[in-house]
């Protein structure tokens, strides 16, 4: 899996709609735009503690993380059991899913078609932050 950084040093303010939209049987709705909304504010906790990444492969389609979506990641956070953190282990960078007992850490994949991830007891870990939400970057969300 492969990770790519990107920049969030800029805000761009997005149309919101003033009356939420029905995701079943469809409802009349004003048509007009009471307000904008900034995702960098709707995402983003602190500021300066988080990036952006772009996901690559599909190891974390139960998370709900896919292939060309956009994690949300904040190193200000503690992972806690069942966190998607971005973790570098042995310098490889990939998502995993957190999961501590007492002082055992283990570290999951979020698809059943993969192995179960073994971790070597001298493996070099380092969480580069929690993912804290994410951005559907396709036309179909799943």
């Amino acid at each position: 899996m492969q990770i790519t950084g990107i920049n969030i040093g800029f805000s761009m303010p997005v149309s919101l709609l003033a009356k939420p939209v029905q995701a079943g049987f469809p409802s009349p709705a004003d048509d007009f735009i009471e307000e904008e909304i900034d995702l960098q504010r709707l995402l983003i906790v602190n500021r300066p503690a988080t990036f952006l990444v772009r996901v690559a492969g599909d190891s974390m389609i139960l998370a709900r993380l896919f292939d060309g979506d956009l994690a949300v990641v904040d190193r200000s956070l503690t992972p806690r059991n069942g966190d998607i953190v971005v973790v570098d282990i042995d310098g490889e960078r990939s998502f995993k899913v957190w999961k501590r007992q007492g002082p055992r850490i283990s570290l999951h994949f979020a698809n059943p078609r993969f192995p179960e991830f073994q971790l070597s007891p001298d493996a070099v870990i380092e969480v580069w932050g929690v993912v804290s939400g994410s951005v559907c970057a396709k036309r179909r969300c799943e």
